[in-house]
């Protein structure tokens, strides 16, 4: 009997061993599935991240796309966008010019230009073209100053003023000086092809050297103004914000800019922390703010609007990804949500432009922010399996959802960030070009200069004439000159 109870509790005992391996059995094998699932969504956001880096020749498909069928080829040429203006647009012409500096008498020809034949009739009828061109003077204006002196007793050496348009001890001039810096931040041309620009156009020789000096100087002049900028972008009721990588001395290093309409600041800085972002906007901003989803900018400004252009692309990010998926791991949830979400967004962007252009009052803006609120909470109410869709849902569901139509709350802002995004262009090209600084006057100078050329084309200022006033006035006369003469 002993034996034979034995028997039974470790008959008992295997048991429970055989229980506990089909627990770690079916934990394991719920394990493997997840991971499963996470190994095709990375492999998916992997290989579409491939294809937006290397992305293919569309003429070339389209020219090798003869294995399509005839039913996908006419279908994709239908919803295909027709190459040039859109329907309606009006035409551009080069408008005539208002005078004539001269006129030359072309005689007509006595062989033809097309068949070569010598057998041509004069004809009475004369036409007519006019061409405009430049005159290209390859020579420099040398002004020589003769400077009346005073002695200063509290100096105790003599003293001299500077003329009508001189730099005291500046063997060139302001008028080159302010092209050179026009050149690098505007147009973006490096320092050694400006100079080789001067060398051959106007017979002006210097070094690359002496235009970096050129930049210092308008650099330091500038300082003022660009910490007027500052306090005025604090002071601002809307403002755009964004950031993108600059290089420093091999470092990377991040371009800030907080601009509107009428304004335009940047800033380089080592870090992209929210420190940065306080900096820039202090700790008492208390206008709205159009930026991104980024944490740094939380905590700045009374209110903030989502872009919802960026929620547009995330969707459409999101639901290539999931195409990428294999058969058994898709969600047809993950599709129809994507689907909506940019039609939603969509017309988000679409409502906004209308209340820019006074097509919709804006005693209508109440009731569509809460047909908008509706949509959207019926669009996110199913959670989803596919998980970047699921955390963009659970974000527009979330405590941050009134942000997504700020624009509809308060006038003048709009539903996208595209003003920051254009703003910031015109630095990654120029960081293609110059590929970035190499020392810390060398940030400080890409930020004064492009912020002030950048603002006074906002205030209709011309900025080479602006940088020739800043290079030879004083910081009033600079400033009234930036802002129309305005405070």
């Amino acid at each position: 009997m002993e034996e034979y109870r034995h028997g039974a509790e470790v008959y008992q005992d295997h048991l429970r061993i055989i229980d506990g391996f089909d627990g770690e059995l079916k934990a394991r094998d719920e394990r493997i599935r997840i991971l499963e699932r996470d190994n095709a969504q990375l492999k998916a956001k992997l290989q579409a991240l491939h294809r937006w880096q290397f992305k293919s020749n569309k003429k070339k498909d389209k020219e090798t796309g003869e294995k399509e069928d005839e039913q996908t080829s006419s279908s994709h040429k239908a919803k295909r966008k027709k190459r040039g203006a859109p329907v309606g647009h009006p035409g551009w012409v080069r408008p005539k010019p208002d005078h004539i500096d001269r006129t030359v008498e072309v005689p007509a020809p006595r062989i033809c230009p097309h068949c070569q034949s010598e057998d041509l009739t004069p004809m009475e009828e004369r036409t007519e073209h006019v061409q405009e061109d430049i005159v290209i003077q390859p020579r420099t204006l040398v002004t020589r100053y003769l400077h009346g002196q005073a002695f200063c007793s509290r100096c105790h050496r003599p003293v001299v003023q500077a003329g009508e348009g001189e730099l005291l001890n500046a063997p060139i001039g302001p008028v080159a000086k302010s092209v050179a810096i026009y050149l690098r931040y505007r147009i973006g041309i490096p320092y050694r092809k400006t100079t080789e620009l001067f060398r051959e156009l106007f017979g002006l020789n210097f070094v690359p050297a002496s235009a970096l000096g050129f930049d210092r100087k308008a650099a330091t002049q500038g300082a003022p103004l660009y910490e007027d900028l500052r306090d005025k972008i604090r002071t601002s009721e809307v403002v755009h914000a964004d950031e993108t990588s600059w290089h420093g001395d091999g470092v990377g290093h991040y371009v800030w800019f907080a601009g509107n309409e009428t304004l335009a600041f940047f800033h380089i800085d080592r870090h992209r922390s929210s420190e940065v972002a306080k900096n820039i906007f202090g700790d008492h901003f208390d206008g709205t703010l159009v930026r991104d989803r980024y944490a740094a900018y939380n905590g700045i400004g009374a209110d903030w609007q989502a872009c919802i252009a960026h929620i547009l692309t995330k969707a459409k990010e999101i639901r290539g990804q999931h195409a990428l998926l294999p058969k058994e791991q898709k969600d047809a949830a993950t599709v129809s949500f994507c689907d909506r979400l940019m039609d939603l967004c969509s017309r988000l962007c679409d409502t906004g432009n209308k209340f820019k252009s006074g097509d919709i009052p804006w005693k209508k803006a109440a009731p569509i922010e809460k047909s908008f609120v509706s949509q959207l909470n019926t669009l996110c109410k199913q959670p989803l399996r596919f998980k970047p869709a699921e955390t963009l849902r659970t974000y527009l569901v979330g405590p941050e959802q009134r942000f997504l139509f700020t624009f509809l709350r308060h006038p003048g802002v709009p539903p996208t960030n595209n003003h920051a995004e254009q703003s910031l262009r015109h630095l990654v090209i120029f960081r293609k070009i110059c590929f970035g600084t190499r020392s810390q006057s060398g940030l400080q100078t890409h930020s004064i200069l492009p912020s002030l050329v950048q603002t006074a084309r906002r205030q209709g200022v011309p900025p080479r004439e602006f940088l020739q006033t800043l290079l030879t006035t004083d910081t009033a006369t600079a400033q009234a000159a930036l802002y129309h003469n305005s405070s």
